[in-house]
């Protein structure tokens, strides 16, 4: 074959991925795939579950349909941009897009979109879950949750939190605890997790939620201090870390996912194969071992029930 095309995966969080589509879509026809020049420009900083899944994706739907899968970030906007270019591509298999969070908020966010939230994508799967942490740096004189809602109290509009930008977890997720817990704090947005956790070891801000799998390395190294988890029920990987619910702010809970979907309109036989392609990847048990040591639970399912998720998160107006 001659002049060979790439996909565009366009990973949540802003980032895409670059599949070989031509050949994807061939062989998934039966025949022979061709062969594309990998390159891996970079857009957004490194670090972060979403750059890990994006990885993991690209190297295993690599291995199975012989493709080059190229890692591509694409940052701005609150996930818009990178969002917005998935849904206006064309259905034909060429431009998937991974999401998480931010794409169940957006719709309450922004009060005009440059696409619609359901009817411009074709889920294709729920790939995990984890929580966040709420941690500090450990020149705070606190320890607790309770003691950072006094330590704010006592000082408001002088605590400054985290966030990799509007609308994204960390962000809405501190927004509840300073609605519940009544405090003033002051955000400072990021470009992305690995700058707002560097920021924060280098004592420029002071507190922060964040996704499990992007602070545990240094909670469990003593360079941040955690203090509670955002979820119902406590994390195994930090079983010592209580609720949030639980150490002061009553009804608190909030769950961070990923996943990835479509072009509205994809072929059934294409969304057939990724599904079931990117499922036997969520079972394999390095797959597995790399989502649980970073916190995040694989999962998996049908596009059908992706789909009933993403519709509940934004009917229901969840953060989680």
């Amino acid at each position: 074959m001659s002049d060979p095309r790439r996909v565009e995966v366009v990973l949540r969080a802003s980032r895409l991925i670059h599949f070989a589509c031509r050949a994807l879509i061939l062989l998934l026809a039966g025949t022979a795939c061709v062969h594309a020049q990998a390159t891996a420009p970079a857009g957004e900083p490194p670090g972060g579950f979403n750059d890990t899944l994006g990885r993991i994706f690209a190297q295993k739907l690599q291995d199975a349909f012989g493709v080059p899968v190229v890692v591509e970030n694409r940052p701005g906007g609150g996930t818009l941009i990178g969002t917005e270019a998935v849904a206006k591509s064309a259905p034909d298999g060429y431009t998937l897009l991974g999401i998480a969070f931010p794409f169940g908020s957006n719709p309450s966010i922004y009060k005009n979109l440059p696409y619609d939230t359901v009817k411009d994508f074709t889920p294709l799967v729920f790939a995990g879950q984890t929580p966040n942490l709420l941690v500090v740096k450990p020149s705070l004189p606190i320890n607790t949750v309770k003691e950072l809602i006094d330590y704010a109290r006592q000082n408001p509009g002088k605590v400054t939190y985290g966030s990799t930008g509007i609308g994204s977890s960390n962000h809405l997720s501190m927004e509840l605890f300073k609605s519940l817990a009544g405090i003033d704090i002051v955000h400072v947005p990021y470009k992305g997790s690995a700058p707002m956790v560097n920021d924060m070891l280098g004592g420029h801000i002071d507190v922060a939620f964040d996704n499990t799998p992007n602070v545990l390395p240094q909670v469990n190294g003593g360079k941040l201090r955690a203090l509670g988890v955002s979820s119902k029920m406590r994390s195994t990987l930090a079983p010592d870390v209580p609720t949030v619910s639980d150490a002061g702010v009553a009804g608190y809970e909030v769950n961070v996912w990923f996943g990835v979907v479509g072009p509205a309109g994809m072929p059934e036989e294409i969304v057939r194969k990724l599904n079931g392609e990117m499922n036997a990847i969520l079972k394999q048990d390095d797959v597995r071992r790399r989502f649980i040591d970073q916190g995040v639970e694989p999962v998996g399912g049908t596009p059908a029930q992706f789909a009933d998720q993403i519709k509940a998160e934004i009917q229901n107006g969840r953060w989680s």
